[in-house]
């Protein structure tokens, strides 16, 4: 397997060709916006972190019966991946209220669900990801009706394990988002990552937030709380 050129750098991660064309190899960086990119700023050792937390839990999470794109760790940033055509939906699931959710509808930070509420956002920087329904993402083609149900099935039955393992170490999964993409066999599966940069963790007994948050509203020990998350997570 041989690292090519550079396909796509986001936000926090950049995409590489290789050799094979079934494979991508993607690599974590530190560099870390929020806001709607209006912040921008690094998180020391964030990419080592996401990628070795996201290693750990996407092999659970396809023992799960929730199929993803990860194969292997690489390096301490770098991990080998299906290559997937990414559909344009964020999904987020949302446990208790907190964020965007608490901002737009009034409801407390804090609140919890009797639930899970699943949103979905149009993944296109140049709209700002607004929030869309099934029928707009239908009417945009960006899924079929089939496609979303499945995505949905997912993300509950990947709700319902990542809920169960961070209690067990002490963690309220409060929210997330994940991604999908379509293999080159037409199937769905899990991609992106699961780390303190795409979920909300609170620690159960302190309320200590354990994720991005920390970098957002400007709470300090940053680093911290992201190296506290992988330590639990490992354990």
């Amino acid at each position: 397997m041989q690292k090519l050129e550079q396909l796509y750098e986001g936000k926090a991660k950049k995409v590489f060709k290789t050799d094979n064309p079934d494979e991508f190899i993607i690599e974590y960086k530190d560099d870390a916006t929020a806001g709607d990119g209006a912040k921008k700023g690094t998180i020391a050792g964030k990419g080592v972190i996401n990628n070795e937390m996201t290693s750990i839990l996407f092999p659970m999470i396809e023992k799960a019966g929730i199929p993803t794109h990860f194969i292997e760790k690489l390096s301490p940033t770098e991990q080998l991946v299906k290559v997937v055509t990414i559909l344009p939906l964020e999904v987020i699931v949302r446990n208790t209220a907190a964020g965007s959710i608490s901002q737009r509808l009034g409801i407390p930070e804090g609140t919890k669900f009797d639930e899970p509420t699943l949103e979905f956002s149009y993944k296109n920087d140049d709209y700002h990801d607004p929030l869309i329904n099934d029928d707009h993402a239908v009417a945009m083609k960006l899924a079929t009706r089939e496609e979303i149900a499945q995505v949905r099935d997912m993300t509950m039955k990947l709700n319902e394990f990542l809920k169960d393992f961070f209690a067990q170490r002490g963690v309220d999964l409060i929210d997330f988002k994940v991604e999908y993409g379509k293999d080159n066999y037409g199937n769905i599966i899990l991609a992106d990552e699961i780390s303190p940069d795409t979920c909300r963790f609170w620690d159960i007994e302190t309320g200590e937030k354990l994720d991005k948050d920390r970098f957002r509203r400007d709470l300090g020990n940053i680093e911290e709380a992201y190296q506290e998350m992988l330590k639990r997570v490992e354990n």
